[in-house]
């Protein structure tokens, strides 16, 4: 395997699974520098700029720290400080940024405003999130597997719960595929993933062993699964007018006692959060208030179990983003 350094992270399907590993195998190195203590400002004298058209707790977060313990200066710049598609295209913010920047985050609507930035700009560029791809959370959930069932999936099984045709969906699919790790989609007809990317997992799972299945079969879906991951029904930027369809043809994926049940004794839940598992949010209250719904995708008994790992996936996004921007800006050997 060479070298990552100079690569833009779009997408998952743009890497080999070695390099996959390799990313993996840098965030849990990271994680036990971080955790024990020990400096590891290995881009001392680089500087990012994180560029935000969609809001997010744990993404800002994540990479401003990642960016701190790595010793560099990190710029946020939110939809109001920045020209980008308002009054400079995307392809003079991309050749003026990476005249000031060692790497660029993008997070906001399409994949084409990302692979722009990226064609264009003289450095890395990073895939925050995208409508189509969530490729920085696929290295964190997958290294929260590997810390409950060891470095080796091969043979284990996810389950995706809900609207499959979702960018985590989709990018989950992919890492899974390139892996190793059987996945599952389960949903509704209306929510699951298009049949291209299907089609494309499945050629590249049969390389590695595993399998993809779609599935609107609950309890085909779940049985005997390790991994149970959920997300919310309205994505970000959707209309509010959607809750209503999605409640009712999704409720039937909520991820509760019985589907944790059908799965493996030994099995965790997994969400990229946030989630509306209780009425604890302005959201969450307003659609037990209009639907009766007190829980959606995930219910509160679920989320606060000793199955759920969410937190630590939460925790691993640092992590992981972190291995990302050192391998696409350095990638030596960690001392």
């Amino acid at each position: 395997m060479g070298s990552l350094k100079g690569r833009d992270f779009l997408k998952l399907l743009d890497f080999s699974s070695d390099e996959i590993r390799h990313l993996l195998d840098l965030s849990h190195q990271l994680k036990a520098m971080k955790h024990n203590g020990v400096p590891h400002k290995f881009l001392e004298g680089k500087n990012i700029v994180l560029l935000f058209e969609k809001t997010s707790t744990r993404t800002r977060c994540s990479f401003e720290v990642a960016g701190y313990d790595l010793g560099m200066g990190v710029t946020f710049l939110d939809p109001g400080s920045s020209q980008v598609s308002k009054k400079e295209s995307i392809a003079d913010t991309a050749r003026v940024l990476s005249r000031f920047y060692d790497g660029i985050e993008y997070r906001g609507f399409g994949q084409d405003i990302v692979e722009e930035l990226a064609h264009y700009a003289d450095c890395p560029v990073w895939n925050g999130l995208t409508n189509e791809w969530h490729p920085t959370q696929m290295i964190a959930d997958i290294m929260t597997m590997q810390e409950a069932f060891g470095q080796d999936l091969s043979g284990r099984t996810l389950v995706f719960m809900g609207d499959a045709r979702n960018n985590v969906a989709n990018s989950l699919m992919v890492v899974c595929a390139k892996l190793g790790v059987n996945f599952v989609a389960c949903g509704p007809a209306e929510n699951q993933p298009e049949g291209w990317l299907v089609e494309t997992c499945t050629a590249i799972a049969e390389q590695n062993g595993s399998t993809v299945l779609v599935t609107d079969d609950v309890e085909k879906g779940c049985a005997g699964a390790d991994a149970i991951y959920t997300d919310v029904w309205v994505s970000m930027g959707e209309p509010d007018e959607v809750w209503e369809q999605r409640i009712k043809s999704l409720s039937p994926y909520q991820v509760n006692t019985h589907v944790m049940q059908l799965a493996s004794p030994d099995a965790i839940f997994l969400h990229c959060l946030p989630s509306f598992h209780d009425t604890k949010t302005t959201i969450g209250a307003k659609i037990a208030e209009r639907f009766g719904l007190p829980e959606m995708e995930v219910t509160d008994e679920v989320f606060e179990s000793a199955q759920s790992r969410v937190f630590d996936e939460a925790e691993n996004r640092m992590h992981a983003i972190k291995a990302i921007m050192y391998a696409t800006l350095l990638d030596e050997p960690l001392n």
